[in-house]
């Protein structure tokens, strides 16, 4: 017996750095939505803890001591004092420290495939420990996201609309973004109900930001240089997803962002389609 679990891109549409904890932890605020591309994680009963990563990306995560993905099965496996035993496959098919959450997706799509195969729930304390972006990667639908990445909050209703993920080639460690930053926090963004179509998205989101877009820029000129391109291809917006280096065109449709896809550089790696309707499933 195998079970298989999606691990979706996530895309910050805005992000915005709120504050500071005492231990040292920022606040954030964020909307975040998921894409149709991700990896996929794959377990299955096994007498020990295995690992196995394959795909277009697995030479990136070679030299990982420890994977997020061990981690979180022996998290959850501590949570409920059994033994983790399972050999667990991850297809690595996303560009690896690029702002889309890649190993908080993988970490929570494991925690989703294992809780099935060992017949446990997931607590959220463990979600949580093993990084802030896990807990809205577990949910895997569109949220506002807050605090530490504990508190997540019904998303307004997003309408229809085209989305095109580029990544330069390059990775960005989140921590040295973070450092980079300047100047004063920012406030909670105030979001409506709905949005009637990608227009009316586009014009509330253009008055809010990613404040980890200029420093991830000054650390890596590459991110501007995709922004502009994005930006030539018509896209209603361009701007960076999380820490970077991935950013996100947003277009009317699906069509639009496919045919932007085409006319940038074959060297970039590139995904185009729609904002996933979300859903956490196999």
């Amino acid at each position: 017996m195998s079970l298989r679990a999606f691990a979706a891109a996530k895309v910050n549409l805005h992000l915005h750095v709120t504050g500071r904890r005492a231990d040292g932890y920022h606040t954030l605020d964020s909307l975040v939505v998921f894409a149709e591309a991700g990896d996929t994680v794959t377990v299955a009963p096994g007498d020990g803890l295995s690992l196995e990563v394959e795909g277009p990306f697995a030479a990136a995560l070679a030299g990982e001591a420890d994977n997020l993905v061990l981690r979180a099965a022996r998290a959850l496996a501590a949570a409920h004092g059994i033994a983790p035993a399972a050999r667990i496959v991850l297809c690595k098919n996303l560009p690896v420290a690029s702002g889309i959450g890649g190993g908080s997706a993988d970490a929570a799509a494991a925690l989703r495939a294992l809780s099935r195969l060992w017949g446990v729930p997931v607590p959220d304390a463990v979600a949580l420990r093993l990084g802030a972006d896990v807990p809205v990667c577990l949910a895997a639908r569109p949220v506002v996201m807050r605090g530490i990445g504990e508190e997540l909050l019904p998303a307004p209703r997003l309408p229809e609309c085209g989305l095109l993920l580029v990544n330069p080639g390059v990775t960005l460690a989140t921590p040295d973004v973070f450092r980079a930053r300047e100047g004063a926090f920012s406030a909670q963004a105030v979001l409506p109900g709905a949005w009637t179509d990608a227009a009316a998205l586009v014009r509330d989101l253009r008055a809010l930001r990613n404040d980890l877009e200029p420093p991830a820029t000054r650390l890596c000129p590459a991110v501007a240089q995709v922004l502009e391109a994005i930006g030539g291809t018509g896209a209603l917006l361009a701007r960076m997803s999380g820490s970077g280096a991935t950013c996100f065109g947003l277009y009317p449709g699906e069509a639009e962002a496919r045919h932007a896809a085409a006319a940038l550089p074959a060297a970039w790696w590139r995904h185009a389609g729609r904002v996933a309707a979300g859903s956490a499933g196999p």
